[in-house]
């Protein structure tokens, strides 16, 4: 890591909210603080199954929920805040750590090292900045996710939020949630269709290292 980088990180978490209080109808399947991940492990800093979010990153995402609500969709987070230690967590993992046994399920026609070169992994992720969260929809009548075409982190072309080759509802479910998102502020990735930041974080600019644990905003 940089020294550059050193310096922007901080474990002030007073910007911070759980999200479950800002948005009451939220799902959550925090899936690094399990084992159902690309790595297999529970994941660096992950201490609780919560998910949380900069305070103008969480207003904005209870617009969304509003929004959804009235279509029939709850949100489904899968991941908010990361630490700065989980991002060196992933980093270790795909330099130094032979163990591929979740290839099959996440990166099946990917090498380790090319999750890096193709952006699937970032070395210094906008999720430790706060403000960017990955997301889905559940319908409330069946209580199923929709059907986005991928599961959340495959990490392949299908992932693509503009890739063609799924159904054309699959693309539709893509780009409801794509649009209701850029409606409240949120910028898309152009490799995961799940995945977005709010254009106008607060902390642009400083990485947080604190742990992801509902406890610790209230110290």
């Amino acid at each position: 890591m940089s020294a550059d980088f050193e310096k922007k990180v901080t474990m002030d978490p007073s910007g911070f909210v759980l999200l479950s209080d800002f948005v009451p109808g939220i799902v959550q399947e925090i899936r690094y603080h399990s084992t159902y991940n690309f790595i297999g492990d529970r994941i660096d800093g992950y201490e609780e199954p919560c998910a949380l979010l900069t305070k103008e990153a969480a207003r904005a995402l209870k617009g969304v929920s509003n929004e959804m609500m009235v279509y029939g969709y709850r949100l489904k987070i899968f991941d908010a805040y990361r630490p700065a230690c989980a991002v060196r967590h992933f980093v270790l993992w795909g330099i130094e750590d032979q163990d591929i046994r979740m290839k099959p399920y996440f990166y099946p026609d990917l090498e380790k090292q090319e999750l890096f070169m193709k952006g699937y992994i970032a070395r210094q992720s906008s999720h430790s900045r706060g403000s960017a969260v990955d997301l889905t929809l559940l319908d409330m009548k069946t209580g199923k996710e929709l059907d986005m075409g991928s599961p959340f982190d495959l990490f392949s072309e299908r992932s693509h939020p503009d890739f063609r080759g799924v159904t054309d509802e699959q693309y539709e479910n893509r780009m409801l949630l794509q649009r209701v998102m850029k409606r409240n502020g949120f910028l898309p990735l152009d490799c995961e269709w799940w995945h977005f930041m709010l254009g106008d974080e607060p902390y642009p600019d400083t990485y947080f290292e604190f742990p992801v644990s509902a406890a610790y905003l209230k110290r």
